[in-house]
């Protein structure tokens, strides 16, 4: 059974659905927030030609998704899988943002859970990596279960390689 990268997953508060072009004004409108991005290691991308990398990227991975609040039907965040390396059974999860509105509650536990529960129909473990700086996003990786399993280094855009904390969850 091959890994659906892109399925449409619906909780209670929240539905994730594959990005498309025509996503780019909405998602722009929520990623233009310079909060959500201060503590990220490409903490620039709140401007629209780094996000434009960003959105471009995200379509060509094949995994990305955008949140949509089921009450207001409105876009509020993104996220992604990447990555699936089926001989390791392990895929990552992340690139995750959402409104600073949405921070804290629990949406952000209900998307990790909706594809938490996708993605353990095909693999045994879930990375999530962090910047090293960035401790809200640390704080919210332990929340929902995820344990500390070293530090690796990533590229964002055109920054220096940055430090990241990986976390793991394993099926259980």
């Amino acid at each position: 059974m091959s890994f659906d990268l892109q399925p449409h997953l619906k909780g209670e508060l929240v539905e994730l659905r594959p990005l498309a072009p025509e996503d780019w004004n909405d998602l722009f409108a929520v990623a233009s927030d310079p909060l959500i991005w201060e503590q990220h290691p490409e903490s620039d991308r709140y401007k629209e030609d780094i996000f434009k990398v960003f959105f471009r990227e995200a379509l060509e991975c094949g995994g990305a998704f955008v949140v949509i609040d089921r009450k207001s039907q409105q876009i509020i965040g993104s996220t992604r899988f990447y990555g699936y390396d089926p001989d390791k059974s392990e895929i990552e999860v992340g690139w995750t943002f959402l409104a600073r509105k949405y921070w804290g509650g629990r949406c952000n536990r209900e998307m990790k859970q909706l594809m938490l529960a996708h993605a353990f129909k095909f693999v045994e473990t879930v990375v999530f990596l962090v910047g090293e700086t960035n401790i809200r996003s640390q704080k919210a990786m332990e929340k929902i279960g995820a344990i500390r399993n070293g530090i690796v280094t990533r590229t964002y855009g055109n920054h220096p390689p940055a430090l990241n904390v990986k976390y793991i969850i394993t099926k259980s």
